[in-house]
């Protein structure tokens, strides 16, 4: 899953970016990022490969010390020539404490993590409040509907194990017009005038594992049942 994750991140920051920065920009230097809830660290690593100073977190020490040592074996990130090294940190601590410690990012990253908090409105609000004005927000969970139950529960767990049983719970699952309607109300960064946010404030992809190729894609915009699965959210949070 993370190749196609990482493209929608790359396309939207960088389109971003060309349109008000540099529109030669091919990278991320120069941007601060954070990865919440980084588990094995590929998201992590890939943010870093792309030139962004890197910091990823999780609330385990034990997926700490494993993305660790999976970041060891790249010489990207060991290299002693500071022109070749990539900026990747890891600390084992939550999205709250770093709000308490007052960081802030150019770009927040949290994917399928929402889906498996017990307080998703506290965990939402916190990751927001460590976006800089003007900065980024990405997401991704999955969505709450039987399309969504057969997928990741009935069939991933409990029929091909593909996933541990009880990795999931339904009742976790959040559905795009509910996070869509956190970001107008709860933490306002959207407007209440449509249905659809602006194209340049958010953006929203369903992904669609392919099990004869064994890869992931996006769907396109507005395919039917594109949002009743697995989906990722793109945020620009507002300069002021």
């Amino acid at each position: 899953m993370n190749p196609v994750r990482v493209e929608f991140i790359r396309d939207r920051v960088l389109r971003v970016r060309h349109d008000e920065e540099d529109p030669q920009a091919v990278d991320f230097v120069g941007l601060n990022a954070l990865d919440i809830g980084c588990g094995g660290g590929l998201l992590s690593e890939s943010l870093a490969r792309l030139g962004a100073n890197t910091l990823a977190i999780d609330a385990s020490e034990t997926n700490i010390q494993v993305a660790k040592a999976h970041a060891a074996r790249d010489p990207a990130f060991n290299s002693q020539d500071s022109l070749l090294r990539r900026e990747l940190t890891y600390r084992c601590t939550t999205s709250h404490e770093l709000v308490e410690e007052g960081q802030s990012f150019d770009l927040v990253c949290s994917l399928e993590v929402l889906e498996h908090v017990d307080n998703p409105a506290d965990f939402l609000k916190s990751c927001a409040a460590l976006v800089k004005p003007g900065g980024h927000l990405v997401l991704s969970t999955i969505a709450r509907t039987p399309l969504s139950y057969f997928l990741t529960i009935f069939m991933a767990e409990n029929v091909l194990r593909m996933v541990t049983p009880g990795t999931h719970s339904f009742s976790k699952y959040v559905n795009a017009p509910e996070l869509l309607e956190f970001f107008r109300s709860q933490v306002p960064w959207l407007p209440r005038t449509s249905s659809e946010p602006p194209s340049n404030l958010a953006e929203l992809r369903g992904m669609i594992y392919n099990p004869l190729s064994g890869t992931w894609g996006l769907l396109p915009r507005g395919a039917p049942l594109a949002l009743e699965c697995n989906y990722i959210l793109w945020l620009r949070k507002p300069v002021s």
